[in-house]
């Protein structure tokens, strides 16, 4: 079917294999977490905007490290700084405090000869479709890449954005996401999805790259931000809610970044949900099979956004400088990083939830008509993406707070239309910031077609108004008799709907 695709085959054997370690990692090809390493774990704290600089001098001198500057976030060394923290608690000085996750790579589930092809290229419509030279980066945030490996050697466009440490095992699962994602046309091995793609890595690992703190993996997500907007990939995930790796994927979608995670192999295990794919303003992506069916590993939730191609998937080995073949979410995950790079590329004056939206809105379904949560809204179809039209852009997010919240009315503009999108797990809400004159009547109106109710609030998050609703319009209308004062409409979805562009005219007179 492939005549152009040489593959060769590694006579070495496999001298290591890696060990499962955890529920979520029945099916190999997701990163799993462990909130206990070996040994106490070390102690995380966000210190809040603002904070005096008496509070990070009091957490260096109890033996903190300052481990991400830009999201203020500080590495306690295990049973110190009791009293430190104490007092900053007092004091309100910080964010959270949370102990360090350890993320771990899972076993293989399978270990057999590599395929003489590829079959999920079809099944993702990407065969026969010439990819653009390099555009908007791919950033795999993993367990580092073997550069050394014969289809990544002399690649171009290959950067590490730090130091790379796969020997003696590290690098075995962030060169194996890599290749699938961009392994070039090199007339070796495997062929990736965009293999003229900017591919960039960022080892989080430690040691043998089998471990992986969630310090590091958010220092990760902010470096690949902060290098230019880009694709992050994350194959990685843990059943609890990471409050360091959301804040950096808060960062970097607010920077202008995509992030895509896998959604976890615990599909019979429970579907214990899995984050950060389970968390709000992410790309989450299930595994499917060669009939299209939802890969039994693979975590059904209502955070799926959309489903690629995850068993059988030949990757690179850097074990042996070979190939094998792998299935799990991790390798499904690539695959629709690579295709939004690609988009992106091709149409860049999109942003990033355009970008999202596209790839779920022209995805192939499957399973019973409409939204499922095992393969989300279907499976990636990177041929329908390339020529569906431009959905609403979204501005401003993530947007979800008074803290982060977009302003569309001030002092000098009394008018003003907001325009985005909600979803139900995505991104449940929107917050907007306008200013409210002594005396004056705000109205907010809805576009008919916009499927959202909206409440007015104050800086304490006190309601003042709430939308209603007739057959022809969703409206609110609020007269200010108090003082001057900035105030918030929360937007968010009307009930029984999963997700709706919306559009809102506010003004004050």
């Amino acid at each position: 079917m492939f005549p152009w695709l040489h593959v060769r085959m590694s006579r070495r054997p496999v001298a290591r294999r890696l060990l499962l370690v955890c529920a979520l990692a029945a099916a190999f090809g997701v990163l799993a977490s462990e909130t206990q390493a070996a040994g106490k774990p070390a102690t995380l704290v966000q210190l809040r905007a603002g904070a005096p600089r008496s509070a990070a001098r009091s957490l260096a001198a109890a033996g903190a490290t300052l481990v991400v500057p830009t999201l203020r976030l500080w590495k306690l060394p295990s049973g110190r700084g009791a009293a430190t923290l104490r007092a900053l608690r007092a004091a309100g000085q910080f964010t959270f405090v949370e102990r360090e996750h350890v993320y771990r790579v899972a076993a293989a589930s399978v270990d057999e000869p590599l395929q003489s092809t590829e079959w999920w290229r079809a099944a993702v419509r990407v065969d026969g479709l010439t990819p653009p030279g390099p555009g908007v980066p791919i950033t795999i945030v993993d367990s580092g890449v073997d550069f050394g490996h014969q289809e990544f050697t002399g690649r171009p466009d290959f950067v590490a954005l730090n130091v790379q440490e796969p020997a003696p095992i590290g690098g075995v699962h962030g060169t194996a996401v890599a290749s699938v994602a961009a392994a070039p046309a090199n007339g070796i091995g495997l062929l990736g999805f965009y293999p003229t793609a900017e591919l960039r890595s960022y080892d989080a690992s430690l040691g043998d790259g089998t471990r992986l703190p969630s310090s590091d993996i958010a220092r990760g997500i902010v470096a690949a931000a902060a290098a230019g907007r880009t694709v992050i990939n994350l194959s990685l995930g843990g059943n609890t809610a990471d409050a360091a790796i959301e804040a950096a994927v808060a960062q970097a979608v607010k920077s202008g970044s995509l992030i895509v995670a896998a959604s976890g192999n615990s599909g019979e295990q429970g579907n214990t949900l899995s984050y950060p794919g389970a968390s709000p303003h992410v790309l989450t992506v299930g595994a499917t099979d060669q009939n299209d069916a939802v890969a039994p590993f693979s975590t059904q939730s209502p955070w799926v956004d959309l489903a690629a191609p995850g068993v059988d998937i030949p990757v690179a080995s850097a074990l042996d400088n070979g190939y094998k073949v792998e299935s799990g979410t991790s390798f499904a995950s690539p695959m629709v990083a690579a295709a939004a790079a690609w988009l992106w590329t091709v149409r860049p004056s999109l942003d990033a939830s355009q970008v999202a939206e596209i790839l779920r809105r022209s995805a192939r379904d499957v399973a019973a008509p409409g939204y499922d949560e095992g393969s989300g809204y279907g499976i990636l179809d990177m041929t329908a993406a390339l020529a569906a039209p431009t959905p609403l852009a979204d501005p401003g997010e993530p947007n979800d707070t008074v803290a982060t919240a977009r302003t569309v009315t001030t002092r000098t503009t009394p008018a003003g239309r907001a325009s985005g999108r909600v979803a139900a797990f995505d991104d449940p809400r929107d917050v907007l910031r306008i200013w409210l004159p002594k005396g004056k009547r705000l109205t907010v109106t809805a576009a008919p077609a916009s499927n959202v109710s909206f409440v007015l609030e104050n800086s304490a998050s006190s309601v003042l108004a709430q939308s209603t609703r007739s057959t022809t319009k969703t409206s609110l209308t609020y007269r200010n008799v108090g003082a001057t004062r900035a105030a918030y409409v929360n937007v968010s979805l009307a009930t029984g709907v999963r997700a709706s562009d919306y559009t809102l005219t506010l003004a004050v007179k």
